[in-house]
């Protein structure tokens, strides 16, 4: 922790994004706890309701991401983080309409529009990034922002169970409104080298600014476009969905479910902040150690679905979604450090859009499916459906060790290469 603590103070910018980023993360989770509850009241604890909920924050960001990566490449990311948090604040405000059944089409358009809003800021955050930590320290600026979602996971989930439970959905929907307000206010703090602006700046009107470069500058790089596909793979199977059934229909606790939901989420969120700091004492920081981590973490997946598929209580099923947590944050870290260490600057919005764009597509399918099944199935059917989750989290962690093993081989024949006379 020494080092980490050191670190934060040597980088006083990142610290600066690293609060935003505490709270509006802890905003988000009063948000999805109000919401759902509110959903599952409003549609009669219909799993279709609360897939469509899930769907409305997935799928409109994975729409918008080319459009976002361009943007976030050809303007300055700084401004970009700021808008995209004021504009959130004032889509959060409108969520104090939805007061009855029939007004629930507002909480599925207000959500719309603020992860539409998201799919720019999220990368660009990414992308932010590495242009005010030193290369050398990227992974614990990752592994805090990651920990820092996994915190606040736990911490805002169970927080916002007992506020809404306690006095409300409103309260907490206006705590969500605030806090997008406050990060924009500490995001202004953030001050970028003039060096990497400049060079931002000429790079972004360049010829290379457009989607069509982005994919043909991936396409060139086969260690990128490998690793795109990481959090693609982890996202096959939403957890958010049977979390929201377990916690309002199998296993309920509180107002709406939202006691066992708090529970739950906070669960997952320890595990999250477990993960990557396990993992980190095996880990060198380079790409190649890195990569075989993130074969690690894919088994770990497929360990906490199949406990997860075996859950009879709620104590049972927020052990099993500790265990799914801490290999799900270690993968998207490692993902995450992988492709700044290996992307060109001038193309970094456009990679990371295209690796939420994989997100966003994995988990839109998922969650459209699970709803399905759900509806198929009825409630009682959640443990069926993570058990086969389970079986598909086998295909990524099969192609990844394949992808691991070419890459590695390419590599030599390339030392090889460069090194015969």
């Amino acid at each position: 922790m020494r080092a980490y603590v050191s670190f934060l103070r040597e980088n006083p910018n990142f610290v600066y994004l690293w609060i935003a980023q505490i709270i509006s993360l802890f905003g988000d989770w009063f948000n999805l706890i109000a919401l759902s509850g509110l959903v599952a009241k409003y549609s009669s604890g219909s799993g279709l309701a609360v897939s469509t909920l899930l769907l409305a924050r997935v799928l409109p960001p994975f729409l918008v991401s080319p459009l976002a990566g361009v943007l976030i490449d050809r303007f300055d990311r700084k401004k970009i983080l700021i808008i995209s948090d004021v504009m959130r604040a004032f889509i959060g405000i409108s969520l104090l309409f939805a007061d009855s059944p029939e007004r629930i089409w507002i909480i599925y358009l207000a959500t719309i529009i603020q992860f539409s809003l998201s799919a720019l800021f999220e990368p660009a955050r990414s992308a932010v990034v590495p242009m005010i930590v030193p290369q050398e320290k990227l992974v614990r600026a990752n592994t805090l922002g990651n920990i820092t979602w996994s915190v606040m996971l736990a911490v805002g989930a169970m927080i916002g169970g007992v506020i809404t439970a306690a006095f409300g959905t409103n309260t907490a929907l206006i705590v969500d409104a605030l806090s997008f307000a406050l990060s924009a206010f500490f995001i202004i703090l953030v001050r970028i080298d003039s060096r990497q602006i400049t060079v931002q700046d000429k790079q972004s009107h360049g010829q290379q600014s457009g989607f069509k470069e982005g994919l043909r500058y991936i396409r060139r790089n086969p260690p990128i476009s490998l690793t795109l596909l990481i959090k693609f793979g982890l996202s096959l199977g939403n957890v958010d969905t049977i979390i929201i059934v377990y916690g309002t229909s199998l296993f309920a606790l509180g107002q709406d479910g939202t006691g066992s939901l708090g529970i739950m989420y906070a669960a997952f969120g320890i595990g999250s902040v477990l993960g990557p700091l396990l993992l980190n004492r095996l880990n060198n920081g380079t790409v190649h150690v890195m990569r075989r981590l993130v074969i690690i973490s894919f088994a770990g997946v497929t360990v906490g679905w199949i406990l997860l598929g075996f859950s009879s209580s709620l104590w049972f099923a927020s052990a099993a979604l500790f265990v799914r947590a801490m290999a799900g944050s270690a993968t998207w870290t490692y993902s995450s450090t992988i492709l700044q260490l290996s992307s060109d600057k001038r193309f970094m919005g456009r990679v990371f859009s295209l690796d939420w764009m994989g997100f966003y597509l994995a988990t839109t399918i998922s969650t459209q499916i699970t709803g399905l099944a759900l509806e198929e199935l009825g409630n009682q059917g959640a443990n069926t459906i993570a058990l086969w989750t389970a079986a598909v989290s086998l295909i990524p962690l099969s192609l990844w060790i394949l992808a691991v093993r070419w890459l590695e081989k390419r590599q030599l024949n390339t030392t090889a290469s460069s090194t015969s006379p």
